[in-house]
């Protein structure tokens, strides 16, 4: 009889603590539905004292009331299921419709007045970090340079996402499916302070956008490198779901995987993954590490019409970001990364004592690797001035770079050190 209890114990389990369907969700905690007075949503219920003085009138009462009930929940699911969810705003506060603004609307240009790239500036991302922060510190050392981006669509309608401003002169970072088909773009900061913000450049495929207001002396959030996380690290994300009600709302997670390949409207996104709350709003938001450093751009949040998804959001990490960012500033649009030639092992070896390099495993011929003389079994030490530890570090040394660079590179072959420069004149496929 035990045995056979314990195998019903987990269904029992899951059928005590299921989580009730999403129609039924979004009834009990919505908004007023457009049309309906708030106090009427208030007043259906009657008392429970009047159910006591009027216990047959009552009846009746309560009887038509659950029957209105009924139809409001009926409008409530459809209006769920028809109108966004990202931004989803309470009608009667809002000139604006807030559309999803990662809903498949098709690709649209970006009409936002320009601001013009190769305007000197640049996205920085430091290594080093001060002291571990507490939650309290995180939020009021980086709230100041979280923005609500609001994108008018033109058509009386708005997508509004999160920003996060990276220069004191005004440059920031947003999601591109935040700002996609924008025609005007407005930028309000925690200060309460607005500004028309103007587009410098965006790529779709990496789904990140750059935009300028004109300010001196903002406040701007210190981006650090997401190769130094690990899985277990404290993240942080501020941001604004479901739209400019709940703007600045900050939560706290963990890393849950690095380098996590996610498929995104057919394309292939290598994000970090987290378990801090993440809602449609936080687009373009920031994610923290508990140094109070910016390590990535929140885009996306595992969601799905049938059950209910908690804690798997994912975000851009600054290491791949830096290169994209630094080209839309620069270039106005994502130029072609070069190619090596080479394959490595994932992690370096000690070759002698205090000499620690990553092998190499095969060499592309006529790859500029391979007319620079790189052979199977060498060992990279260094390459671009930068010690080599990793595949990863190597990835970063070549995002670094662009076609018709010059690359130096110090190799270990059989106990002896070499110098070579690969001359990047082939672009990655």
């Amino acid at each position: 009889m035990e045995e056979q209890d314990m195998t019903r114990l987990p269904n029992e389990v899951v059928e005590i603590y299921r989580q009730p369907p999403p129609g039924e969700v979004v009834e009990q905690y919505s908004r007023p539905l457009p049309g309906v007075p708030r106090r009427e949503a208030q007043s259906a219920v009657p008392s429970k004292q009047a159910r006591r003085k009027h216990s047959k009138k009552g009846l009746w009462i309560f009887l038509g009331c659950a029957a209105l009930a009924a139809v409001l929940a009926a409008a409530a699911v459809f209006w769920d299921w028809s109108v966004p969810r990202h931004n989803r705003i309470d009608p009667f506060d809002f000139d604006f419709d807030y559309r999803d603004s990662g809903e498949d609307r098709g690709s649209q240009e970006i009409a936002i007045p320009a601001w013009p790239a190769g305007q000197g500036c640049s996205l920085p991302v430091v290594q080093e970090h001060g002291p571990s922060l507490t939650a309290q510190e995180v939020y009021r050392q980086v709230n100041p340079a979280v923005a609500v981006v609001l994108a008018d669509l033109g058509d009386g309608s708005a997508s509004v996402g999160t920003g996060v401003i990276f220069s004191q002169d005004g440059y920031l970072i947003t999601n591109y499916h935040v700002v996609e088909g924008g025609q005007e773009c407005t930028v309000a900061l925690d200060s309460g302070r607005s500004y028309e913000a103007k587009y410098v450049a965006g790529d779709a495929d990496s789904d990140l956008a750059v935009l300028k207001v004109e300010g001196q002396d903002l406040p701007a959030a210190v981006f650090g490198d997401s190769d130094l996380l690990t899985v277990g690290d404290k993240v942080y994300a501020i941001g604004n779901p479901l739209g400019v009600e709940l703007r600045g709302t900050l939560t706290d997670g963990i890393v849950s995987a690095i380098d996590r390949d996610v498929e995104v409207e057919d394309r292939t996104m290598t994000l970090l993954q987290t378990n801090a709350a993440l809602n449609s709003g936080n687009s373009g938001g920031p994610l923290i590490n508990e140094y109070g450093q910016v390590v990535g751009i929140n885009t996306i949040k595992m969601t799905s019409r049938y059950s209910n998804i908690e804690g798997l959001g994912f975000a851009i990490p600054s290491a791949y970001m830096e290169r994209i960012v630094n080209d839309l500033l620069t270039f106005g649009s994502l130029q072609p990364e070069p190619v090596l030639g080479i394959t490595v092992l994932q992690m370096a070896e000690q070759v002698e004592p205090d000499v620690w390099g990553i092998e190499v495993q095969s060499v592309t011929e006529n790859s500029p690797a391979g007319k620079a003389g790189v052979q199977e079994g060498d060992y990279v030490l260094s390459a671009g001035g930068r010690d080599i530890n990793s595949s990863r570090d190597l990835l970063r040394v070549r995002r670094q770079h662009h076609l018709g660079d010059e690359l130096p590179m110090t190799l270990w072959r059989d106990g002896e050190i070499i110098e070579i420069t690969l001359s990047l004149t082939e672009p990655a496929a």
